[in-house]
Order: C-alpha cells, then structure tokens, then sequence
C-alpha cells in the first residue's frame, strides 16, 4: 500500500524532460497541475498521476510577505521599465519587456524552472503525446550552441550515431549557432520522410561530421523486449502512461516466448530522460516484493511523500541488471537508485545524469504557466541523486563505441545554477573512474569480429548468466 493519499486539489506529473529554454528537451523535470485548471491545460489529464502535494496558494502568501526592501526592489523594477519603454531607441512591447523580465527571474532560480507560455505549452503537449514529426533528440543551448544531451533509442539520431556532449552547428547548411532553442529545434523538426542534413562537432574529433538523416514520426514506445539466450532484455526509453502495465506485459511475453522462465533480465535505462513519476514506481513495484522505493521533500518540513512497494515481485526474485549511463535521468534514476538500495538489482554501466528536483507546473492564465521546482526526491537509503547520481555497482564502459573514451559527458552538475546537493558529494562520485581495468581492453574493432556491437549490454547478459548459475548451485548445495 502506497503511503499518503493525494489530496483531492493536485494532479501531478513527474519527470518528463521538457526545458524552459529548449523545448523538447532541455532539462529534466517533474510538474504538477492543480485539478482546477484552464481548458487548454486539459490536454495532459491522460497523463496526470495523484500527488500528495496541495498547491500553496503561491501569490497571495508571497504578497503578504513583501517587505519595504521588496516594495523598493518593485519600483526599482518599475523605474527600468519605463525608462526603457520611454527611451530606447525603437518602440517596444511592454508585454515582451514583461516576459523577458519573468524569464530572467526564473532562470536565475535553477536551469529547470521556466516560464511557459503558448508556444511552450504546445511542445510539451507534442512531448507527452509522445509523437512528433522529427530526429529524437534531447538538446540544450550552452554559449549560443546546441549541445545533444541524448539521442533517444531507435530514432534517426541515434541511428545516425549522434552521442550525448555533440554539438550541432548547421542544419540544411544554416548556421544554427547564436539561434534561440527554439528556432534551432523547429529547423530539425518537420513533416516525416522529409531529408536533412544536419552538421556535428564531437569534442576529440579534428574535424566536422556531416551527416544526411531522414525525419520521422517520433513514436515513442516506452517498452520494448527481447529474448537474447536464456535472459529477458526489457528497455525502457521513457516512463510514459501504462509503463509499468507494459513491462509486467513484457515479463509475460518473455515468459511465453521461452516457454518457461528466463534465467533473470537486463533492465535498460541507459539514455532514458525520465519520465512519470507514477510509472517510475510502478517499473520499481513490478521487482519488489517490500520497502520503500522513494520519497519526496520539498520547502517544508511537512512536505514529504514517500511511495512503497505493494506485495508481489513480478519476477520471481530472479536476478536483474539494471543498465544505466549519462544519460539515465530523474525516473529512470528513482528505479535505478529503488533496485539497488533495496539489493535487488545490480546496477551496471555509467554514473547517470543526477537530476534530483521535482517541478511544479502552476497555470497562470489559460496561455501561460510557470515551472518552477519545488521539491526534492530521495532514494529509500535516503540519498539524493542532485549532482551525484546513481554510481553503478559495477562500471562497464561501452567498448564498441568508438568515442568512448575522448566523449565527454554532460550531466546535472554541468548545467548552472544547477541545485547543490544538501550534502556533499564525493569527488569521486562525480568524476567517472577512467583507470585501465583488464576486464575492459577490447577494441571496437575485436569486439566486432565477435559479433558484439553493445559491449555494455553483452557484459550485462554474460553477468545475469553467471548469477543465475551461482544461484542455482548454491541452492542445490543447500538441498544436500
């Protein structure tokens, strides 16, 4: 049984990846929706799950506080204002001075807190239909240039081998860079089975990669399986509605394909962004029988919300790799961190992302909202994943990517004005062990005459494998 049940005034939805400035996938993010809300806003009910969380009536306590500091702030503001309105030197619009004043408070806040307005909201609308005319890829602006953060699985841009840390300086030969987000993305958007040719900048590559791509209808499937020997492979690309209906769905076609149970499963979170936070507990809830899978704090003291298991492992106690790397963020995170502080899971790959905040979408009028992050998430040892992330149990670097090595990663702590974490984080918690490990000499080239073209979810394969046979043999021995 899950602990607190929501109030009936809030609905809420957790950690899809839609920014503030780069719509379609900025930063990372958890919103809520008030039950009360304009129609337009009604568009993301299919998606909304109960939230434990009761909005505070935000402006009416906020103007109760202003003090005679804040009220000259106020008309410190008001003198700008008016002195640019009268003064510069072509006319302006005082409702885009107003806006670029909002946008301005709240990117000073964190990079995940935004203001919303028409054009924002029909972006996320897209991103939560979760289908879209496009490359499928998650990008952010940093110093004029769009940097990818991920490419999502089976889209022209993964399969294109765009990496998270490229750059993307033209589309169509147009220079992109010193673009808003905007303006950049609508240019690698556009009507399926449309070409375009799209220039990348990979940091350790002496020179440009040109690539010609062709758009597609970007349906995004968030369960996909597979039988690879005797071990169930479940990928999970984002943490959309009925997520974990479909991998209890998955585990049952596995089952079915094999004709009897598998030896264990591999989990894949690698390059998922996150999603709902609903789903993120339900994926959690389908391999535990008990306990905590994570908890939520926000501003208050009182404001704290914890989800747990529900009776019934799914998978019958069988072993489990979770995959994880750089780009595993905020749901993906919550299942990654539940499975192992829990000890059912093995975690395997990259350190993840480290996106530990919550969002919280607030409507302002039937156009416009407000995102702004309003709570933290906790793993149920208590950690939290802000900066840090999710270290794996065991790291496995991808080997048959070519790049691997001179590839930088881009995570939470890379983002400014990024939320620091209430506790310190450890150096080496931040920074990926890059020491020579015997186990982890092939080349890609030895890899491929091997036929292994995903190292990471071979190593993954091979350690279900062994455990599932330790298993076994220490379960005959106790027998003796």
């Amino acid at each position: 049984m899950r602990a607190l049940q929501a109030p009936p005034s809030t609905l809420k939805v957790v950690g899809t990846y839609n920014g503030p400035q780069a719509r379609y996938g900025k930063t990372f993010m958890a919103i809520e929706l008030p039950r009360t809300i304009p129609s337009k806003w009604k568009a993301l009910r299919p998606l909304l799950a109960l939230s434990a969380i009761a909005l505070v009536p935000v402006a009416t306590s906020a103007m109760a506080a202003v003090d005679s500091r804040t009220q000259d702030d106020l008309a410190r503001f008001m003198n700008v204002f008016m002195t640019v309105r009268v003064n510069y030197v072509e006319p302006v619009d005082d409702g885009k001075l107003i806006e670029g004043a909002i946008n301005g408070m709240l990117t000073s806040l964190d990079p995940h807190s935004s203001y919303l307005d028409i054009d924002d909201f029909e972006n996320l609308r897209l991103q939560t239909d979760g289908e879209y005319g496009g490359l499928g890829l998650t990008v952010t602006m940093e110093d004029g240039a769009v940097k990818v953060i991920t490419p999502t699985q089976d889209t022209p841009a993964d399969r294109a081998g765009i990496k998270a840390g490229d750059y993307i300086t033209r589309v169509d030969d147009q220079l992109i860079y010193g673009m808003t987000i905007d303006e950049a993305v609508d240019l690698m958007r556009g009507k399926p089975g449309t070409p375009i040719s799209i220039t990348i900048v990979r940091p350790g590559r002496d020179k440009p990669i040109e690539l010609k791509l062709v758009r597609e209808i970007i349906d995004l499937k968030p369960v996909k399986w597979k039988v690879d020997g005797d071990v169930g492979v479940i990928t999970i690309i984002g943490f959309s509605s009925d997520t974990g209906k479909d991998v209890r769905a998955a585990i049952r076609g596995i089952t079915k394909t094999l004709g009897h149970a598998p030896t264990g499963y591999v989990l894949d979170l690698r390059s998922n962004p996150g999603g709902l936070l609903d789903e993120a507990i339900a994926v959690s809830d389908v391999f535990l029988n008990s306990g905590e899978i994570v908890s939520q704090r926000g501003r208050r003291a009182s404001d704290i919300e914890r989800y747990y298991a529900r009776s019934g492992d799914d998978a019958n106690g069988l072993p489990v790799v979770v995959l994880v790397d750089a780009g595993s963020a905020s749901a993906a995170e919550i299942v990654a961190g539940a499975l192992q502080d829990q000890h059912r899971a093995l975690v395997m790959g990259e350190k993840t992302f480290g996106k530990g905040s919550v969002q919280t979408v607030l409507p302002l009028t039937a156009e416009t909202a407000l995102k702004l992050t309003t709570a933290r998430y906790y793993t149920p040892s208590g950690r939290s994943v802000q900066e840090g992330g999710i270290a794996p149990d065991i790291r496995v670097p991808q080997l048959s990517d070519p790049d691997y090595k001179s590839r930088p990663r881009f995570r939470e702590a890379d983002l400014r004005r990024h939320l620091i974490n209430e506790k310190s984080v450890k150096e080496d918690v931040l920074e990926d062990d890059v020491k020579d490990d015997p186990r982890f000499s092939a080349t890609p080239e030895e890899l491929k005459a091997k036929g292994i073209d995903d190292f990471q979810l071979h190593y993954a394969l091979q350690t279900v494998a062994r455990t599932a046979r330790a298993g076994k043999l220490a379960t005959a021995q106790g027998r003796r």
